[in-house]
């Protein structure tokens, strides 16, 4: 599972209220969105505005951030977003009271198990 934090300025004339009524508006269209679990949609109050994404595979979440939703963004803000990604290794989720581990530790090429003296 990767998460992506995507960031943009928003230019002075949106305002909060502007910028609630387009999420809205929007947020229905990810629905769509091939390989994403879920989008969070944030704002806050120095004027930055974008989402928290989960997404299937870090190829999915390229493979959206540079077709048309890329071209959206910079038509409506007039900026490329920032954009992060993170591998995620564990999530606790409080609504179902379940931890799930996803990621599995991996071996160095040249990694060499410690002896310890004893």
């Amino acid at each position: 599972m990767i998460t992506a934090i995507v960031r943009y300025k928003l230019p002075p004339s949106i305002d909060y209220n502007d910028c609630l009524a387009h999420f809205a508006k929007i947020a229905p269209g990810f629905r769509e969105a091939k390989g994403l679990i879920s989008k969070h949609f944030i704002w806050s109050e120095d004027g930055t505005a974008g989402g928290v994404y989960q997404w299937e595979t870090l190829d999915a979440a390229k493979a959206f951030y540079n077709g048309p939703w890329l071209k959206g963004i910079v038509e409506r803000y007039g900026m490329k977003p920032e954009i992060e990604y993170f591998t995620v290794f564990a999530l606790t989720d409080n609504t179902t009271g379940k931890v799930m581990v996803f990621e599995k530790p991996r071996l160095a090429k040249n990694h060499r198990l410690k002896a310890t003296a004893t």
